[in-house]
């Protein structure tokens, strides 16, 4: 695969991942405490597109609360990382600056872009050695506060 993005790098994240999540103080959604099924209450598939120069990332979450999304990766090659453009169902654009080395992945948001900037927002998730689980968490900061923890993500490779 020729082009912007360098996949090498990013090879690792293609396939299809179940996703569970867990909030501050409460069980994994989707467990039986969470009044849910047992299991992932989502599925996010990582494919390349358009010739392998971007990866995109297609979201389809389970439970009605939470939007399915759609991101797309592109290679920021004077900045030696990378653009995530994020939308889901609920008409939210964003665009996160991202990285990934060393088996850490790492989005950050901390200015208004296509929506204003009501709070900031991080995420960062490490693979496991055999690079079939991610463990992640988003933390967000509202204006003149700390960073505090919005939600814990945790990915199993499907396939």
């Amino acid at each position: 695969m020729s082009g912007p993005v360098a996949s090498d790098d990013l090879e690792v994240f293609v396939g299809e991942w179940a996703v569970e999540a867990r909030f501050p103080g409460g069980p994994l959604t989707g467990s039986p405490a969470a009044g849910g099924g047992t299991g992932p209450v989502g599925r996010r598939v990582f494919e390349w597109i358009l010739d392998g120069r971007y990866l995109a990332q297609r979201t389809e979450v389970s439970i009605p609360e939470a939007p399915d999304g759609l991101a797309i990766v592109a290679c920021e090659p004077q900045e030696g990382g990378y653009t995530q453009h994020y939308y889901d169902s609920r008409g939210v654009s964003r665009l996160y600056a991202m990285t990934f080395a060393g088996g850490v992945w790492r989005l950050l948001r901390e200015s208004a872009d296509f929506s204003p900037l009501d709070f900031a927002q991080r995420f960062t998730g490490t693979f496991s050695a055999d690079c079939n689980r991610i463990d992640g968490r988003w933390e967000k900061a509202l204006p003149g506060a700390g960073w505090e923890l919005d939600f814990e993500l945790s990915y199993s490779r499907i396939a």
